[in-house]
């Protein structure tokens, strides 16, 4: 990129023993290793972590894991276990996203690792809630979003229910569960106690989602399947030259009326400013399909790009449905640090930085670790090992 990345450090000292695994649990220790902490992913020395071990290629493992020391460690054998454990002792977090049970299974539960260290923060990701009539099932993103209304909001009306294409199932839940960890460590400032925190994915879905209780309350059903603006017009428009993402978004706006006039000038339609059928919002959303085509005779004359540029610079919101290609073909990117490139052994990527900005510097990227690639090196940082002691753990099948 051109210019300067700066590390926020701002959970610089902050020690994280990441036993997460896939997306959910990965997104939450990513993000704090952004911050500055240092995050240290306990992996299986047969292959890694799940999300590793799972496709052909790295690029899922990369994407997710940016930033992190990677030690391997076997947890079957009792010399892992309590080499675990006492990086437990040393740890501020504990995180873990395994299956419903795992954890305690393997002897690394909350009340083993809350007896050996009072101070930890304990972060839990699972698919369902404790209490749930679910909580034992397993779940993965698109199952959150079935199960948690994102699913039953998206889509035509009249259509089946979309998964929506971000992953707030796991992705969003990291992210809310990342956020509460720095809560409890602020509090723990003051009390000297850790906390134990749980997030389902199912409930973060749903906190992701609540918008749709607006609607029930409004009409005390369901909320239903509708693109989001509930105003006429606002949509995805056809674009030329008629590719599979050549459209703009526009929304007009019932708490700004100025939207729609602003747009019939625009589109060259200033005879329907004040026409009955149109004037009031009511009256464009019974005749929702009408309006919609006189917009969309203007859209497909021109590129998302040029509609997008015409229509916001009429004061009316739209955007351009780019897709990943374009995004990542757009240099202003490269140039303000928002995606940056990856280096990950003989693979890399480009991706996209921490999105907020420190003291105007964005963050800068380091590459997702090898399997095990720091395990001397932490293992000496957090427990004081020697490479002689390390190198001994490992003849003994420890690491």
């Amino acid at each position: 990129m051109d210019g300067t990345t700066v590390p926020p450090n701002c959970l610089a000292g902050i020690k994280v023993l990441d036993l997460t695994q896939f997306e959910a649990g990965t997104t939450c220790t990513e993000a704090l290793a952004w911050m500055g902490a240092d995050v240290v992913k306990v992996e299986n020395p047969d292959g890694g972590e799940a999300g590793r071990r799972g496709v052909s290629d790295p690029y899922y493992f990369m994407i997710y894991n940016a930033n992190k020391r990677s030690i391997t460690v076997n947890l079957k054998s009792e010399s892992g276990l309590a080499l675990v454990k006492d990086m437990a002792k040393h740890a501020d977090v504990f995180a873990e996203n395994f299956g419903p049970g795992v954890i305690e299974r393997l002897g690394l539960g909350y009340d083993v690792i809350s007896a050996l260290n009072p101070r930890i923060i304990y972060a839990q990701v699972k698919g369902f809630g404790v209490g749930s009539p679910y909580e034992k099932g397993l779940c993965f993103d698109p199952i959150a979003q079935a199960c948690g209304g994102a699913m039953s909001i998206t889509g035509e009306p009249g259509g089946k229910p979309i998964k929506p294409g971000p992953t707030i199932g796991d992705t969003g839940t990291g992210m809310l569960m990342a956020f509460s960890i720095v809560s409890a460590l602020y509090q723990r400032g003051s009390t000297g106690k850790g906390r134990r925190l749980q997030a389902a994915m199912q409930d973060s879905v749903m906190h992701y989602s609540r918008g749709m209780f607006i609607r029930q309350a409004q009409t005390g059903q369901a909320a239903p399947r509708r693109p989001a603006g509930g105003n006429a017009p606002s949509g995805i428009f056809p674009c030329k030259p008629g590719g599979p993402n050549d459209y703009v978004y526009l929304l007009t706006s019932r708490a700004n009326p100025e939207h729609w006039p602003r747009l019939l000038k625009l589109i060259g339609r200033e005879e329907l400013i004040g026409d009955p059928r149109y004037d009031k919002a009511s009256a464009r959303v019974e005749r929702e399909a009408e309006v919609n085509e006189i917009i969309a005779q203007w859209t497909r004359q021109h590129t998302k790009e040029e509609a997008m540029a015409l229509i916001s610079g009429a004061g009316v919101p739209a955007g351009a449905v780019f897709d990943s290609m374009e995004l990542t073909n757009e240099p202003s990117f490269y140039e303000r640090g928002i995606l940056q490139t990856m280096h990950h052994g003989d693979w890399k990527m480009t991706m996209t930085t921490w999105p907020v900005r420190f003291d105007g510097a964005p963050a800068p990227i380091k590459p997702a670790p090898l399997l095990g690639e720091h395990t001397t090196e932490a293992l000496g940082d957090w427990l004081g090992l020697s490479a002689e002691e390390v190198e001994a753990l490992r003849r003994e099948g420890t690491v």
